[in-house]
């Protein structure tokens, strides 16, 4: 990879490793990760249980911070910042989409898209959230409660919510897991579509069909990349 094409890179990782203590023991989570995700990419991150797959994932989200290496977010090394100045750039460029959707119960999908912009200082809120909904296919459950909505709605509400605030990078937390198998290629779309318009994607996932989704595969084991494959269809559009 040119120096050009690193410095356009959305995430570039150099040398990250993660360590968590364990009684009188260390705990290597990762083990020197290099890494680069460019700007539209669509990748998905496997690995079994142990791989290192969620703690990269809150590596890249800013939720934890790495015992060594670099992490530079479009050029700037965030590792490096404070804890209140990840949160400013976590808040403006990352949007994150969990398994369990982490909905406000008591709120219509309105008010759970909208209040995050507050911390952001988003203008015209109530616009945006709508739009972002309406991006989601959600125009008709504006003021529907979580309780009153399906699996697959209540996470088009977390994917409008994680877009509102039109982040740099997308970051999605087995986003199918609690779906069935037709909610979840719904979402799958979605995703798919938010990619065709420009929307960086990172995906992490212990499942083969989500993966197959996704126009690049990053394989992790025991702390490091163990593969990074682009799809032949993704190679062909490429060259």
């Amino acid at each position: 990879m040119t120096e050009s094409s690193e410095r356009e890179a959305v995430i570039r990782l150099s040398g990250i490793t993660k360590t968590y203590p364990m009684g009188a023991e260390e705990v290597r989570a990762l083990q020197g990760v290099d890494l680069s995700i460019h700007p539209n990419e669509f990748v998905a991150v496997m690995g079994s249980s142990g791989s290192g797959k969620s703690t990269l994932l809150n590596i890249l989200g800013l939720l934890d911070t790495p015992s060594a290496g670099e992490y530079y977010l479009e050029g700037s090394n965030v590792a490096e910042l404070s804890p209140s100045a990840q949160a400013r750039v976590r808040g403006r460029k990352i949007g994150f989409v969990f398994q369990t959707f982490e909905l406000l119960p008591r709120q219509t999908a309105l008010r759970n898209v909208e209040l995050p912009l507050v911390y952001s200082r988003t203008r015209k809120r109530r616009q945006v959230a709508r739009q972002a909904l309406e991006r989601v296919g959600l125009s008709d459950r504006l003021t529907h409660r979580p309780n009153q909505m399906s699996g697959g709605q209540r996470q088009r509400v977390a994917i409008a919510r994680a877009l509102a605030q039109q982040p740099s990078l997308l970051l999605a937390d087995e986003p199918t897991g609690n779906l069935d198998s037709r909610t979840g290629e719904d979402i799958l779309r979605l995703f798919a579509e938010l990619h065709s318009e420009g929307q960086t994607i990172v995906i992490v996932t212990h499942e083969p069909d989500v993966a197959a989704q996704c126009r690049r595969v990053v394989r992790l084991r025991d702390g490091l990349v163990e593969s990074d494959e682009l799809r032949p269809q993704a190679a062909e559009t490429a060259q």
